[in-house]
């Protein structure tokens, strides 16, 4: 088994040092990918590298350890977390206890203390991995999955407009907990097997892959919210129906993405996970999950291994289309996600669905409309230039009597490519603009010492992971490094321009703390602010 990632927090630099020089990291199963100073610092590091393990001292300057903690619980639920402390404090110990902390150890550590410890979590680790594997008892799971009654009822849920009293009934009748919510939101979860590498026993047995990845999400969600799990066996291979008691989804959304992270690093299986718009009658749970049909077939685009939040793809509030003719949902498909092999396939079988058909031309003429009339509707929900689209006059209305069946399939396909481009353009127009508010947000609240990815994302109705992916990508910073270089440039202004005092420049650039404020002054400009404002 490869080695397990480390980070180590202290803001003593010679005791990280000292830990690092003296610890044979190998032989104890690990390495260490980083080090940190302070809380803050461990944070942003812990974003990039994703540890196994946080091994932190409990007093430090800005955020101390058991805030870290706190953070790395709320985030990263999967992560273990080892505290050092100084202080023989039975209220750290039992604040360390309620935050689920792995090991509490007092100073000062010896080599061989600290070396047992590391080896007794690796072994927690490896049994932990071990049993999501272990292939018997994912069979003996598998024999006492869901009657076949109950997993009818969650089709027809997700399938067919059930009115509220037969799904209510069929709730209480099967002992599903989610009935009474405020809201219900669905989760879409695609299996890549394409991209397993068949490196576990557990991979050459298929039909338990599944299985395994449902135990996972179910250890993840419970205790966190009201669920209901299951196979489907048609466009998803499993469906997760959350029942919502309030309106707040980004946490939810973090724990879909953990889940998504732990398939992969226990299982070694890839899955993407689709997530829809909430819904609020268990009537409408077909269009709530139709959205997230709808996201997971953005994975094309956005790749996959990861969740895929339809508001994050598609404009809030915007109308869903819905297709009672499977050949027209792939068409819709084809033309949103492309590429342009799958729009030339679907509009074949459009075509020759009609040249097969032995029936009059009036009755090809009103196939060929409600094709049309798909088509439209796409380009309204975009709000494309719809002659530029159609490349024919729309007051024209002898089209149909004119096009011949080869022309009608050569007209299609190069509307279908035309609004694929139009769709492809708006979307990276659209990511410009949701960035560019993004960061005009900032600007406006960069003074609020509060300001988080969690706030900015409520304002923009997207999902923190997507968020920091796409800011990211598109500024060439992390959201944490964005905010702090404006605020120290902010701060450079006010000292350049004013004679404020540097805790009140501090304050205003939204720094509480004016140690902190100079720390990381000084971390970015090699001197303090004090220095600085003396040789301007």
């Amino acid at each position: 088994m490869d080695l397990y990632s480390i980070i180590l927090v202290d803001d003593e630099e010679e005791v990280r040092k000292s830990i690092i020089k003296k610890i044979e990291w190998q032989s104890a199963g690990f390495k260490v990918v980083g080090d940190a100073e302070n809380g803050e610092d461990a944070i942003e590091k812990i974003e990039v590298l994703e540890p196994d393990v946080v091994l932190t001292d409990i007093r430090m300057p800005y955020m101390d350890g058991l805030a870290l903690a706190e953070k790395i619980r709320q985030r990263y639920p999967s992560m273990k977390v080892v505290i050092f402390s100084g202080y023989d404090d039975f209220e750290y110990a039992q604040k360390a206890i309620k935050l689920n902390v792995t090991e509490y150890i007092l100073k000062p550590v010896n080599v061989e203390e600290l070396t047992s410890i590391l080896k007794r979590i690796k072994s927690n680790l490896d049994r932990e991995i071990e049993e999501k594997r272990n292939i018997n008892r994912l069979r003996e799971n598998y024999r006492k999955s869901l009657p076949v009654f109950r997993e009818q009822f969650f089709n027809d849920l997700v399938h067919k407009n059930l009115s509220n009293e037969i799904a209510e009934q069929k709730l209480k009748e099967y002992d599903i907990p989610i009935a009474g919510a405020w809201k219900w939101i669905i989760a879409a979860v695609s299996v890549e097997r394409a991209e397993v590498n068949d490196t576990l026993s557990l991979h050459s047995e298929e039909e338990l892959i599944p299985v395994s990845v449902m135990q996972i999400i179910r250890e993840k969600l419970e205790g966190y919210c009201r669920f209901a799990l299951f196979q489907s066996v048609l466009e998803a291979e499993m469906v997760v129906v959350v029942a919502l008691d309030d309106d707040f989804i980004t946490g939810l959304i973090d724990v879909f993405g953990d889940i998504c992270k732990e398939t992969k690093r226990i299982l070694e299986v890839p899955v993407t996970i689709g997530i829809g718009h909430s819904c609020e009658e268990l009537s409408n749970i077909p269009y709530a999950y139709q959205s997230a049909i709808d996201a997971l077939g953005y994975k094309a685009i956005v790749g996959k291994g990861s969740t895929i939040y339809i508001n994050d793809m598609e404009p809030v509030g915007s109308g869903k289309l819905e297709f009672d003719s499977v050949l027209e949902a792939d068409l819709i498909s084809a033309i949103k996600f492309g590429p342009d092999g799958k729009i030339e396939a679907a509009v074949t079988q459009i075509i020759r669905k009609m040249e097969s058909a032995k029936v009059h031309f009036r009755q090809q003429q009103v196939y060929m409309f409600g094709v049309l009339n798909s088509v439209i509707q796409m380009v309204q929900q975009y709000d494309l230039d719809l002659e530029e689209i159609m490349g024919w006059d729309l007051e024209s209305m002898t089209f149909f009597d004119k096009i011949q069946k080869g022309e009608f399939g050569t007209w299609l396909y190069k509307a279908a490519e035309k609004i694929n481009q139009a769709i492809n353009q708006e979307r990276d127009l659209t990511t410009r603009q949701v960035i560019q508010e993004a960061r005009q947000y900032i600007m406006d609240h960069y003074q609020n010492p509060d300001l988080s990815v969690e706030m900015i994302c409520r304002h923009l109705h997207m999902s923190p992971a997507y968020f920091s992916t796409l800011f990211k990508k598109e500024t060439g910073q992390a959201y944490i490094a964005y905010l702090t270089d404006l605020r120290l440039n902010k701060a450079v202004e006010l000292l350049n321009k004013t004679e404020d005092k540097t805790y009140v420049i501090a304050a205003k650039v939204g720094y509480p703390e004016q140690n902190y404020f100079s720390y990381v002054f000084k971390k970015k400009f090699g001197v303090s602010p004090t220095k600085f404002r003396g040789v301007r």
